[in-house]
């Protein structure tokens, strides 16, 4: 109880002076003089959620004693109550007249119990206070002298209806709850229960009281759950998704619960027992057991993906197949080829009543090595056999459908899936999985998982023979891998010849690696490329095409021809490594023991001509080195340090640059043009060399004459020839300024680019280049470093380059519809055919493409392109 002012001496309470015993105690110091106390009662009293005061009243009706908590619900000290009329200082003006006769009624010694509204008084502010509503409780006394007096005893109505409210929260929550919901007590024992729990376990939610965890649990899962319990009890730890299994009264299946347990606390804060919250997962369970499965038999096809087909061998094949189940999937498994299908026949493999002949080709097992006999009688690996008509084989086999076969009495195989092999809507051969004794018998999934398998290693056998036949007929695949049509260069006039090799090996279909290409990069420029792959066939012509892919690739970053080839060199050393770069990276830094047959070896010239300064720079990868021919001048070998083969590695390669004279005639060639069995090579160089005597003849026919002079026809090697003549980009056609590192030079850009558009009668395209121009030298001045040079180059597009110093290359991203800035590159690339940038030996340079107006690609509209980012 709350202490109560103790200057009463007589009560007409029937307690007989215990609420004085309690206010003596109060009186004399034994209560805290901190934070009140609500109880002197045991824990858990209900005066640890109510708030109760109390205050006394003199003989003259006014406050004589405010006690502690009194000044915490009315928010006035001691000092300021004692002497208060409470009917003035807390009672509405409308209703003191009545709490003035009650007052007296009071005084004259008449208990009195009601609810009293009132308001709490604001001297200082003169305002109405804070209002509120108890319940009081007055009781006549008498004073020292005997005068008469009254005690009060109040109680925050507003507190009481939040119990109620909250009472009533929780009786729904925890009699509505789709969830089993349990209050344990100290005790370990059930101190309620909801409807949803005894639904569960039967009864009703009053006939569960008092029972344990050893009630309805078995006595090993009841003692974890136990100790759970009591460490939650002891720490106050919750515990969440705790799995617990047992069973339900009626029922022999096994159930699972996830539980929730905490700690419940009482108003003081003592723990009072433990809330434990129950859901029932069996299905979950069920469900994840299922996943679990479905995610084994997916590895198991992740790892048939990975093992199955890495040969194209038949029987090879077969094995692989047998690997990956046994013993995974199955205890026994065997595979069975169609006889005609291993000895090339192109025919339909099998007769349509399934009993065609078979070659068993591969046999496994994880518990014994005799030979496989679950559906008949035992065959040997190696033997021909056919099923009888009759059979489950002979039926799987017919209709393309698995069969279950169970095992014989007395026999290892409990049963056993005949699933048929069929690729392409064609059989192929039979799979037999089986299962011993003891074993969890085939279920649907298990033979959806072995029609799964099977198949996938059909289509492997059959790829096998397919690429069994097609190696037999390989067509020329060179000529695939070259350009397509006439190249077309700024600067440039192209003119190529391929020619394949076929009568050194009698196959005129054979396959060679030499290959040319020519590369448009940014700014006008071309890349010139001609390579040869050491070594012919498919081998060749795969490993020529991914070079030659990779060539492009590393064109389009806009590298040197020196790094083009250490990085061509690198990728060269993969093709001939299982692990790829970084293995033959590790490889290199050991002998090499490996077949030659396994060395991707390659030459190559690369080179970068400009259009605009008319320079060309060479790197060499032990190729021949180019021919130049000046006009009126001999024919003559460039002198490029030739470097190592492309697979070989250690060594750098060097750059050559040299400016081409307008007219000049330059030649990109392979071994096979000046070499063969009859002619050394410094003969054939010399041939060729001598045959270059007019360069001003139209390249076409330069080429025919050149293949028509020289032994061309000895067919020992492909012949790949790739000429060019230099026609650098006009003075006039080049615009070119330098701008000081200062904001007006974006006014200034923007003027030079429409002045010099102006000029080259391309009006249409003025808006769109100041804007896009705008926005590089904006970038450049914000982002970029030292002097800003602008360049607008007009050949067949129009580029435009801004140069700077500094090194970071711009990036583009995605400027959200709250970003005030970040779209200049977003809009660069929306009006631009193309844009990029590239480092450069003092910077780098950002650059974009516009198409002509008369080109076949329309202009976009640049207020479009505005909205459209917005």
């Amino acid at each position: 109880m709350s202490e109560i002012p103790a200057k009463a001496t007589e009560s007409e309470d029937p307690s007989g002076g215990a609420r004085a015993d309690a206010a003596g105690a109060a009186a004399h110091g034994e209560m805290p003089s901190g934070d009140t106390m609500w109880q002197s009662s045991p824990p858990g009293s209900i005066y640890d959620y109510i708030r109760v005061a109390s205050f006394s009243i003199g003989a003259d009706g006014l406050v004589d004693q405010w006690s502690m908590r009194a000044e915490q619900i009315f928010g006035i000290p001691a000092e300021r109550a004692v002497g208060m009329d409470p009917i003035e200082a807390f009672i509405d003006p409308d209703l003191r007249e009545r709490g003035q006769r009650k007052m007296a009624e009071i005084l004259d010694g008449r208990e009195w119990t009601g609810v009293v509204p009132f308001r709490m008084p604001d001297i200082s502010a003169g305002e109405r206070g804070e209002e509120g509503l108890a319940e009081v409780y007055v009781m006549p006394t008498r004073t020292l002298e005997g005068e008469k007096a009254a005690v009060c005893i109040v109680v925050d109505v507003r507190t009481l209806r939040s119990i109620e409210t909250d009472l009533a929260a929780s009786q729904a929550i925890f009699g509505q709850s789709p969830f089993g919901f349990l209050l344990i007590d100290h005790d370990l024992r059930i101190r309620r229960a909801n409807q949803r729990f005894s639904a569960i376990f039967g009864g009703s939610p009053d006939d569960h009281r008092g029972k344990g965890v050893y009630d309805y649990l078995p006595r090993p899962e009841a003692d974890r759950v136990s100790a759970t319990l009591r460490r939650v009890l002891e720490t106050g730890d919750s515990v969440t998704d705790m799995h617990v299994t047992g069973f339900v009264p009626g029922s022999d299946e096994r159930r699972h619960w996830s539980s929730n347990l905490y700690r419940v606390h009482s108003g003081s804060g003592r723990p009072i027992g433990i809330a434990w919250l129950s859901t029932d997962i069996t299905a979950r369970r069920a469900a994840a057991r299922e996943a679990a499965a479905a995610r084994r038999n997916l590895a198991l096809l992740n790892e048939a993906g990975a093992r199955i087909g890495n040969s194209l061998d038949l029987e090879t094949t077969a094995r692989e197949l047998l690997d990956v189940v046994v013993p995974g999937f199955c205890d026994l498994a065997t595979v069975d080829l169609y006889q005609g299908l291993l000895v090339g026949d192109e025919t339909p493999p099998g007769l349509a009543d399934g009993s065609a002949e078979l070659r068993r080709v591969a046999f496994s097992s994880a518990v014994s090595d005799a030979p496989f006999a679950g559906t008949g009688a035992t065959v040997a690996v190696g033997a021909v056999h056919h099923y009888p008509f009759n059979s489950a084989c002979a039926d799987a086999l017919r209709t393309a459908r698995p069969q279950h076969v169970p095992g014989e009495e007395g026999g290892l195989v409990q049963s056993t899936l005949a699933v048929p092999m069929v690729a392409h809507d064609t059989v192929v051969g039979l799979a037999q999985f089986a299962r011993t004794k003891g074993s969890e018998p085939f279920g649907e999934r298990d033979r959806d998982l072995a029609v799964e398998l099977a198949a996938r290693a059909a289509v492997c056998i059959d790829n096998a023979r397919l690429y069994r036949r097609e190696h037999e007929r390989a067509l020329i695949l060179q000529r695939s891998l070259l350009p397509p049509g006439d190249p077309v260069a700024s600067g440039l006039d192209i003119a190529c010849r391929y020619l394949p090799g076929s009568a050194s090996t009698g196959r005129p279909s054979e396959v060679g690696g030499d290959w040319f290409d020519v590369i448009e990069l940014p700014g006008h420029r071309t890349a010139l490329v001609v390579g040869d792959v050491m070594g012919r066939g498919l081998r060749a012509a795969v490993a020529m095409g991914e070079l030659r892919t990779a060539v492009r690739t590393l064109a389009l970053l806009d590298l040197e021809p020196a790094e083009v080839l250490s990085a061509l060199d690198e990728i060269a050393r993969g093709l001939g490594a299982p692990g790829g770069v970084q293995q033959a990276t590790r490889a290199a830094r050991r002998p090499r023991e490996a077949d030659l047959s396994e060395v991707y070896l390659a030459t190559c010239v690369y080179a970068v001509y400009d259009s605009v300064t008319r320079r060309c720079t060479f790197a060499n990868a032990g190729h021949l080195p180019p021919v130049l021919v000046e006009p009126g001048e001999a024919a003559l070998m460039l002198d490029v340090p030739p470097g190592l083969p492309l697979g070989v590695g250690g060594e750098p390669f060097e750059e050559v640059e040299v400016e081409l004279p307008e007219g000049a005639l330059l030649a990109l060639y392979t071994d096979g043009l000046v070499e063969s069995r009859d002619h050394p090579l410094d003969e054939g160089l010399q041939a060729f060399v001598g045959a270059l005597t007019d360069p001003t003849r139209p390249l076409e026919d330069v080429c025919d004459h050149i293949l028509h002079t020289l032994d061309t026809h000895h067919g020992e090697d492909d012949i790949a020839l790739l000429m060019a003549r230099v026609q650098g980009l006009p003075a006039e056609s080049v615009g070119d300024w330098t701008l000081p590192r200062e904001p007006r030079s974006v006014g200034r850009a923007r003027e030079y680019a429409r002045g010099q558009l102006l000029a080259w009668d391309l009006e249409p395209l003025v808006d769109t280049t100041e804007l896009l121009v705008s926005e590089l030298v904006t970038n450049a001045l914000r982002y970029g470093e030292g002097e800003i040079r602008l360049r607008l180059l007009l050949d067949r597009t129009l580029v435009c380059e801004v140069w700077d110093s500094g090194l970071v290359q711009p990036r583009r991203r995605r400027a959200r519809d709250t970003d005030e800035g970040g779209r200049g590159l977003q809009l660069v690339g929306l009006l631009s055919a193309a844009w990029g940038s590239r480092r450069t030996p003092r910077g780098k340079t950002v650059w974009f493409e516009l198409p002509l107006p008369d080109g076949e690609t329309g202009l976009t509209d640049p207020a479009e392109a505005l909205l459209s980012l917005f």
